[in-house]
């Protein structure tokens, strides 16, 4: 779960996973539609296969102020302007027209940057409050294209200079200065041209003035675009845009074989497919049946003394087993408990297959002799605890509910006199003894745990005496991911449960000391999983306590793992269960570890310096949110 530090920085970066989060939200509500996703790539971008649009890593290493502004115009962009307003049929035609064009990206590239100039200038009127963020997009967009024209002339890149210069002629008007680069093209003609996309309107109109452009310069230029400036455009192709049936589908279905419109269509489209459907239809052409009929003209007569050859086996479960080892799948008489993800757990864990499995006691004298010693040295600080909490119980201030209808007589009677309907009675509210909270503990099961194992047993054992003393119900499991078996289909995940609420005040502490490490980690996964469990309990108090020692690791999940962790957390927040992180580690966290824990977990995010901390840590966070619990 530790995370290495890369040999480039830059790989290292990570954008905020709150900041990300924010993005994402106002694009689902910009696009109207709540099942959008929204990530960092090299440019801006659309993923309709996956429900993706992507801001350009481009802001970064500016100030604060034209980050935000610079990423906010990236969404602004694709979920209020191409989400509605760019011409997907247009820019196929025009695609199909520059196919085997010598000039294919400098006239995609640039009937990109014209919609580009148009969709600003639409968004801009239709929503006033976006000035501001598109007047440092252009800012910082000029000055990027400044750069390049200087240094793309004198490279000779004659085909990346001229986009250059029409980006700075279209916002800057065409009084810009054409003569510090010698043009051995009509100039003067082209940019006349390109001031015509003041008044564009549509796609169409700007792709007509793109062809006009391309046909002045396509024998004057040898060379196409070095490099890449706009990739909006890449995935709206025919692909993406039409769906293939079979051929017996198209009355069934008649019309779903029509290109899309707009980007809106074509990703609501892959949604719907996306939700009724599992499996390859996200990476290859659909390919439907459902509603066929046969003719009957290839059908077999049946033969009731015909050998039986194959057989098979209903729900895809059955097929999990190969997946996991051999010792799991010949233990006698062990019933399956694996369920799978789907779709309830988050987009980044639907071809996850998890099991919960009570750990088995080991008890063993090395167990035993452990058990009887930790405890011993954690007693004194246990019953102080406790005490303590009783205490704290025993002080809190009775409270009185007023103006009942029987009970006690109040000394003040003047309701009596004053009141159609007297009330002059209160009764005293008999504090519990016992605190309404439950809390559930997430271990971290991964590998990189296993230095710092028994430290990591103590703290949750202190955890577990503590709460029994004070009859606390609390639930404690181990979670990991199997490794060896996970793929780009299935990815199977144990939990292994050292406690549960079922098991009310019983004694586990043999059950924490058999624990051991395994494989990687899906912490947004985990805390899911955790906060359905506690969301099913009475109790006014849910806390969710999770026990790690750096950032999320899995198959398929390194790049992703943290703004999942950090959007588990928040959904768990909002459903009323705080969720607490204590990281685990032999030394005090880096500054950059704080940060991440910070931006996966918030300011619930504790550290210690040493191993011998752990339980320390542990008793002072059991301590914070107890309190919260007496009042």
């Amino acid at each position: 779960m530790v995370k290495l530090n890369r040999f480039i920085q830059f790989n290292d970066e990570t954008i905020d996973a709150n900041l990300l989060l924010l993005y994402e939200r106002l694009g689902r509500a910009l696009a109207d539609a709540d099942y959008l996703e929204l990530t960092e790539r090299k440019l801006f971008e659309f993923q309709p296969k996956e429900g993706i649009v992507s801001i350009s890593v481009f802001w970064r290493h500016r100030s604060q102020e034209f980050i935000h502004a610079g990423r906010l115009s990236d969404v602004y962009l694709l979920t209020a302007g191409f989400w509605k307003h760019f011409s997907v049929s247009d820019w196929l035609r025009f695609r199909s027209r520059y196919e085997s064009h010598p000039l294919q990206k400098f006239a995609e590239e640039l009937l990109l940057m014209l919609e580009e100039f148009r969709l600003m200038d639409a968004v801009e009127k239709e929503r006033p409050g976006t000035s501001k963020a598109f007047l440092i997009r252009r800012q910082l967009l000029l000055s990027f294209h400044r750069d390049r024209l200087l240094s793309n002339s004198n490279k000779a890149f004659i085909a990346d200079a001229l986009l250059n210069q029409l980006f700075i002629t279209l916002h800057e008007g065409l009084l810009t200065d054409t003569h510090t680069i010698e043009w051995n093209l009509p100039i003067s003609q082209i940019m006349m041209i390109a001031g015509y996309a003041t008044d564009a309107k549509t796609t169409s109109e700007m792709a007509l003035l793109a062809e006009r452009i391309v046909f002045m310069v396509e024998e004057l230029i040898e060379n196409d675009l070095v490099h890449q400036y706009y990739a909006v455009g890449d995935a709206i192709s025919e692909k993406t845009t039409v769906f293939h049936y079979h051929e017996g589908m198209s009355d069934a279905e008649k019309g779903e074989e029509e290109p899309k419109e707009t980007v809106e269509e074509i990703f609501r489209t892959w949604h719907r497919e996306s939700e009724s459907e599992s499996g390859v239809h996200l990476e290859y052409e659909l390919e439907h049946g459902r509603a066929g009929r046969g003719d009957g003209s290839s059908s077999t007569e049946g033969n009731e003394n015909a050998e039986i050859q194959e057989t098979g086996k209903g729900q895809s479960e059955g097929n999990v087993s190969s997946k996991w080892s051999d010792e799991e799948r010949t233990l006698p008489g062990k019933k399956s408990n694996r369920k799978t993800a789907g779709h309830d757990f988050g987009k980044e864990h639907v071809n996850v297959v998890y099991e919960e499995q009570a750990i088995e006691a080991v008890r063993d004298d090395t167990n035993m002799d452990k058990l009887l010693n930790w405890r011993e040295k954690q007693k004194p600080h246990v019953r102080s605890f406790v005490e303590e909490m009783k205490k704290r119980i025993e002080l809190k201030e009775d409270a009185r509910r007023n103006r009942l209808m029987k009970g006690r007589l109040s000394t003040n009677l003047t309701t009596l006199l004053v009141d159609e309907r007297p009330r002059p009675f209160y009764r005293k509210n008999i504090p519990s003894e016992k605190l309404d909270a439950v809390f559930g503990l997430l271990v971290d099961g991964s590998a990189s745990m296993m230095d710092k194992l028994d430290e990591t047993k103590k703290a949750v054992l202190l955890f577990h005496d503590v709460l029994r003393k004070l009859s606390v119900q609390h639930e404690i499991s181990s979670y990991f991911e199997d490794a060896n078996y996970a793929s780009k289909d299935i990815q199977p995940n144990m939990f292994g449960l050292m406690h549960t609420f079922e098991d009310r005040q019983k004694d586990d502490g043999l059950t924490i000391l058999s624990f051991e490490t395994n494989e990687d980690n899906r912490d947004g996964f985990a805390i899911r999983w955790m906060t359905r469990r506690l969301l099913v309990r009475t109790e006014k108090h849910k806390f969710l306590l999770v026990f790690s020692d750096g950032e999320p690791s899995a198959f398929g999940y390194d790049r992703n793992g943290i703004l999942d962790t950090r959007e588990a957390v928040l959904e768990a927040e909002k459903k009323g269960v705080s969720v607490i992180h204590l990281f685990l580690s032999s030394e005090e966290p880096t500054e950059d570890q704080r940060a991440l824990f910070s931006m996966m977990f918030g300011n619930k995010s504790a550290s210690s310096q040493s191993v011998e901390q752990f339980t320390d840590q542990t008793l002072r966070i059991l301590r914070k949110l107890l309190t919260i619990v007496v009042g």
